[in-house]
């Protein structure tokens, strides 16, 4: 490998760790906001998408620790494994908690209050969202990183779930369809747990080697 392409090489590095640094931050403040604003609006999509976006940090962080890694490669895939298994775990209880609570909130007619906070968080979300997914493609590109690749397509599979919780939100909002938010909870719910599934079978963000 000559100098021009290890350059090349430790830039990409270094820009996949900011946005993994970013996504990390992001989804952090993304998730407590989320939380904090769906259990105040008693929205069962937006907790949903706040607790995913939990989840999201520690599929990240593992990345992250992917890449800095490790003399020991063995280890480090086995720790992998089990790190992937819990965050799938995670995800799986997380789309049998929405839909049980969806289904709850559909049969008892509880109507959620409007959240602006939430509206904002999710039209934020669908902006920046896309715009990071592009920026890991091109890093993952440059370094021929396919765990950089996955990570990409998560990030995009936060963007459909931003667009499902902003239809949902602004439906109830503007026209007072209550029942908008816990279908769009029931929308989010088996995506969320696909995306377990992947998880516990070691197909996500961080299954492969970057």
């Amino acid at each position: 490998m000559n100098t021009a392409t290890q350059d090349i090489n430790r830039n990409a590095l270094r820009q996949g760790r900011r946005l993994e640094y970013f996504t990390i931050a992001w989804n952090s403040l993304e998730g407590l906001i989320g939380i904090i604003a769906g259990a105040l609006a008693g929205s069962i999509s937006l907790i949903g998408f706040g607790v995913d976006s939990l989840i999201e940090v520690t599929s990240g962080g593992a990345l992250l620790w992917r890449m800095r890694v490790s003399a020991d490669h063995q280890a480090s895939e086995r720790a992998e494994r089990i790190a992937l298994r819990v965050v799938g775990a995670c995800f799986v209880a997380l789309a049998v908690y929405v839909t049980y609570e969806a289904v709850i909130t559909l049969i008892g007619k509880h109507a959620p209050e409007r959240s602006i906070v939430g509206i904002v968080l999710a039209t934020v979300s669908l902006i920046i969202m896309p715009l990071l997914a592009r920026a890991k493609r091109k890093v993952s590109a440059a370094l021929g990183s396919a765990a950089m690749a996955a990570d990409a397509r998560q990030t995009d599979f936060c963007t459909y779930l931003s667009a499902i919780l902003l239809g949902g939100l602004l439906l109830n909002a503007v026209f007072g369809l209550w029942w908008a938010d816990p279908a769009a909870a029931l929308i989010m719910a088996p995506l969320i747990g696909r995306e377990g599934i992947e998880a516990l079978r070691g197909k996500t963000c961080c299954a492969d080697s970057a």
